[in-house]
């Protein structure tokens, strides 16, 4: 069993910032591709709504987890900002689409 050290985790945590800012840039393109003005359609279906709102979920874990050090709390905090996240969005998706 290996343990890291202080300088090998700082590592890990700088190149795991790294990729989530890669996967917040891939994902900001990949919405404005989907918008309707870029996009082949010519207005909003459900299955484009939800595209663009599971993208922005994902956008907002990945802020919080990587960019506001949840990633290094207690699970109790992990859990709780997941929940609170999926009661959002999951919200918002409902009073949009009904």
């Amino acid at each position: 069993m290996t343990t890291r050290t202080a300088a090998d985790r700082i590592r890990h945590d700088k190149r795991s910032i790294i990729y989530a800012w890669i996967a917040l840039t891939a994902i900001t393109l990949l919405a404005w591709r989907l918008a309707p003005g870029h996009a082949d359609t010519t207005g909003l279906d459900t299955g484009l709504i939800i595209a663009v709102v599971v993208l922005g979920l994902i956008k907002c874990r990945l802020i919080i987890r990587y960019f506001m050090e949840i990633r290094h709390a207690p699970t109790w905090l992990k859990v709780t900002t997941d929940t609170w996240l999926a009661v959002i969005w999951i919200t918002m998706l409902a009073i949009y689409l009904y």
